[in-house]
């Protein structure tokens, strides 16, 4: 059975940090591209950021670049995004997600996860 299972959402002031941790299982994760979606209230989910399988690449949407940084344990199963300086328009539930290809495209990715809340209070 596949499972993805996001982890270390909450609450916190703008300005602050949160990581947030995606755990794998059900299918060959150091095979797999792993991507972090938000959606925010009244909004369209929206790309945050990507890893290659390998580590060896990453994606980063221009409204969090420079703040957030995606990584991977391949020998966990785990993708950590640590998350700082912290806006109010971070706020949103943040989806893991994993593609046999490193993309933007939301269609592209097979597994998701349910999602963590964040919420920035400004």
């Amino acid at each position: 059975e596949v499972q993805v299972v996001e982890s270390g959402g909450g609450s916190v002031q703008a300005g602050g940090s949160l990581r947030l941790s995606c755990a794998a299982s059900g299918f060959s994760f150091d095979g797999f591209a792993i991507g972090w979606f938000r959606q925010a209230p009244g909004k369209e989910r929206e790309f945050v950021t990507a890893i290659a399988w390998d580590g060896g690449r990453t994606y980063t949407s221009d409204s969090v670049k420079g703040r957030f940084t995606i990584s991977r344990d391949n020998s966990k199963n785990t993708i950590d995004l640590h998350m700082s300086d912290l806006k109010p328009e971070d706020t949103a539930v943040y989806y893991c997600a994993a593609s046999t290809v490193a993309t933007m495209r939301e269609s592209e990715y097979n597994y998701w996860g349910q999602g963590t809340q964040v919420t920035v209070s400004s």
